[in-house]
Parts: C-alpha cells; sequence; structure tokens
C-alpha cells in the first residue's frame, strides 16, 4: 500500500459541509417562523401598514404590555385566547360561522367586518407612498355576511352622518369622530346588544344576545348585571363580539387618540375582565401557513424517522473523516520479481497448512549446494559429515540437522530447523 496525493482539502470540504447544514437549518427555521413570504402582501389584516390594515392596533397592544400574536395557523383558531377575526371580502361566511361556533366554549371572538375596497398604490404613482400603503377606493359591505343567517342573523346597512358633526360615535362616556363619516357601515339588523353606536342610535359595535353569561360586556352596554344562578343563563359560553365598522380598529381609525382609545377598550371589554392571549388570525386573508418541515420532521410518526436519518448521517460522517485524506493505493495481487513470487507463493502455502511438505525438497536442496561447494562426487550424509568435519571442526553434522527437520511438525518447528540448515550452508559456501 502506498499514499496518493489527497483529492481534497479536508479543511476546504469540512467549510462546505458545515456551510450547507447551517443554511439548511436557516431555510427550516424561516419557513418554521413564516417568514419565507412577503409578509405585507395584500391589505386588510394584521399586518398591513396601508389604511385598511390592523398592524397599528397590533402595535397598541403590545406597548399596551398585552401578549399578542399574528396567527398563520389555523391551530389558534381552538386554542383559549381572544382571536380577533378581519376576513375580507372574499371570504367564506359558512367557514366563519363555523370558526364562531367551535369557539364558543374555548374563548371569546371579535369579529370585524370589512368595508373598504383597497388598492395597492402603484409605484408609478406621484405620491411618495411606502411598502404596503393603499388608497381607498369605494365602501362596500361583504356578500358573505348574508351566510350567517339561521346561526347569526346579521344586516349592514350603510351610513352618512354630516362631516361637521361633533360626535359620531359614543360607547358610554366616552364620544368621538370617524374618519369618514359619509361612509359608515352599522348593524342593520342582528341579535346583538350594542356596545358602540353611531349619532343616529345605529349599531357600530356589539356583542350578541345568545343567553350566555356576560357581566362585563353587560356594565360596558349600561344594562343590569344577570343573575349567574339563572337557569336560562350559558356561565361557560364565551361572548361573540361584531365590529360592524372597520375604522373603529383599523390604521385608518387608529389615527385619532379617542378612537385608538375606543379600541383598546373594547379589546378590554371582549376578554371579560380575564388576562389571555390576543391573537389577529390571517389565514381568512390567505396568509396560512402550513406546518413546517423542521415541525413536521420532530413530531410522531416522523420523529423516528427523523432519529434514524440523523443517526445514519453521523455514521456516514464519521466513516468519511475517518477515511479522508491521502488515499491509499492497493498495491498488485501478484507484484513483479523473483522475491514477491517466492513471498506469494510461501504465503500460498502457509495459508493451505502444507509447510510440512517442503522440508524434504528443501533438505535435498541444501545438501545438493553443499555438496556442490565442497566439490564431492557423491554426496550422501556420512561423506558431508566428514568434509563438513574437516571445513569446520565443531560445526553440527548435516545429518543430524536434517532429521531436525524431517521429524519437525509444527511451523515454528520447521523454520528453526530450515535456519540451522541454512545457516550450515552460508558457512560452507562463501
Amino acid at each position: 500500500m502506498k499514499g496518493a496525493p489527497p483529492a481534497f482539502n479536508p479543511r476546504v470540504v469540512l467549510g462546505i459541509v458545515v456551510f450547507g447544514a447551517a443554511a439548511f437549518l436557516a431555510t427550516l427555521y424561516f419557513i418554521a417562523a413564516g417568514q419565507t413570504s412577503g409578509g405585507s402582501a395584500g391589505s386588510g389584516h394584521a399586518i398591513a401598514r396601508g389604511l385598511d390594515g390592523y398592524a397599528a392596533l397590533v402595535r397598541l397592544l403590545e406597548e399596551e404590555g398585552h401578549e399578542v400574536r399574528v396567527s398563520r395557523s389555523a391551530a389558534s383558531l381552538d386554542e383559549e385566547n381572544l382571536l380577533v377575526l378581519a376576513p375580507p371580502h372574499s371570504a367564506d361566511g359558512e367557514e366563519i360561522a363555523e370558526i364562531v361556533s367551535r369557539r364558543r366554549y374555548a374563548g371569546p371572538t371579535i369579529l370585524v367586518l370589512p368595508k373598504w375596497i383597497a388598492f395597492e398604490i402603484p409605484a408609478r404613482a406621484p405620491v411618495g407612498a411606502e411598502d404596503g400603503w393603499v388608497y381607498l377606493a369605494d365602501a362596500r359591505p361583504p356578500q358573505w355576511v348574508e351566510d350567517f343567517e339561521g346561526r347569526y342573523a346579521t344586516g349592514l346597512a350603510p351610513l352618512a352622518l354630516d362631516g361637521d358633526g361633533a360626535a359620531h360615535w359614543q360607547m358610554g362616556a366616552r364620544r368621538g369622530a370617524m374618519p369618514d363619516p359619509g361612509n359608515l357601515q352599522v348593524l342593520e339588523y342582528g341579535t346583538v346588544i350594542p356596545l358602540v353606536t353611531a349619532a343616529e342610535g345605529s349599531v357600530l359595535a356589539g356583542y350578541y344576545d345568545d343567553g350566555g353569561y356576560y357581566p362585563v360586556l353587560d356594565e360596558a352596554a349600561g344594562l343590569p348585571r344577570a343573575d349567574p344562578e339563572a337557569d336560562d343563563l350559558d356561565t361557560d359560553r364565551w361572548n361573540f363580539t361584531v365590529v360592524a365598522d372597520p375604522d373603529l380598529f383599523n390604521n385608518y381609525g387608529m389615527a385619532d387618540r379617542e378612537r385608538a382609545a375606543l379600541a383598546h377598550a373594547l379589546i378590554d371589554t371582549a376578554m371579560e375582565g380575564q388576562d389571555m392571549p390576543i391573537v389577529f388570525d390571517v389565514t381568512l386573508n390567505g396568509l396560512g401557513a402550513n406546518r413546517s418541515l423542521l415541525t413536521l420532521a420532530f413530531t410522531p410518526p416522523f420523529l423516528a424517522a427523523t432519529l434514524c436519518l440523523l443517526l445514519a448521517l453521523a455514521i456516514v460522517g464519521w466513516r468519511a473523516f475517518r477515511r479522508f485524506g491521502p488515499p491509499l493505493a492497493e498495491a498488485r495481487a501478484i507484484a513483479f520479481g523473483k522475491g514477491s513470487l517466492v513471498a506469494n507463493s510461501a504465503a500460498f502455502t502457509l495459508r493451505t497448512g502444507r509447510l510440512h511438505l517442503l522440508t524434504a525438497p528443501y533438505a535435498r536442496a541444501v545438501r545438493q549446494r553443499i555438496a556442490d561447494a565442497l566439490h564431492l562426487r557423491r554426496p550422501d550424509d556420512a561423506a558431508l559429515d566428514r568434509a563438513i568435519a574437516r571445513r569446520l571442526p565443531g560445526a553440527p553434522p548435516f545429518a543430524e540437522l536434517a532429521a531436525a527437520l524431517d521429524t519437525a511438525g509444527r511451523p515454528q518447528e520447521i523454520l528453526r530447523a530450515a535456519r540451522a540448515l541454512k545457516s550450515l550452508e552460508r558457512k560452507l559456501v562463501r
């Protein structure tokens, strides 16, 4: 075996492997975090920065110390939290009604109805617009509200107020103006108890009167406190609040301090005095994310396959770096030259266990070489012993060494006797 120059530098290969692994893990992380898509694409949702978005309300609640989360997962729809739904005009009303129904015993729900038809400001427009900014083209009630019929009877109607009026909305002692009083959206009918009303008495926001026990909301609505022991009240049910005009919650409305305070008060009221997480859902806006590869990889039943894969990768990597570096070139099975041929033949004889068959031929070959060196015509053992005694007084007789070789049985004994004969031959053949 001989060394050959390495094909690659081990340090370079290690750097490539580490960089590739880090890039792969980073990809899995960003998929899990939902940051692989345009975060501010579209409008009318919790991460939109346009007039019809709700990013300002999210930030306001975070600054006020609430635990706020924007959810791209449908799993949050069934968790115990305050869920804020702000679906677009293209949403499915039956799907929204199903979500609300499932949450009645999981947590309170606020449904913000859409109103504005918004378009992103084009880059060629002669205005200094930032990413995510929109212009409001029209105010139109969503058609999917009709799908609430039979479960949550709700009807919407437009309302135009005088822009010079002192107050456009009120909630208890709170009063204020709407950003666009000529385009209000109010509840035309519905089994709701008003929380925020317009100057005309129309309902801008309210909670459903569905036989639940809601003392905090009743107090905010100016109603007497209900008896929790009444048989017709469901004390385990959470409230369902509807905001008919999104300008009470969106970025357009958050430009005014009083409307921002009203939005915060509605959020606090809907939580019914509980301190719970506030989740803004964006799955209904088409921004939902599937479960990430990273989450699936470490979730049964995929966890077992992941562990096996990691173990296999570790073994392959260990084996690769153990044998990395100058590779060993294999030598020929049968090398060139007489010495190699003899070595190969001897190795073959040893492997077959037939070493004892070589003792007699070896003794005859040594006898002949010694006889030639001593110029003997008849190389019998007696003549050899006499000639050896004359040449090397004190040397062991050849017959004795040959007999020892002939009687040797184990490989060590055979080699020892053969070396003795070879030693005698060297002394005589010079």
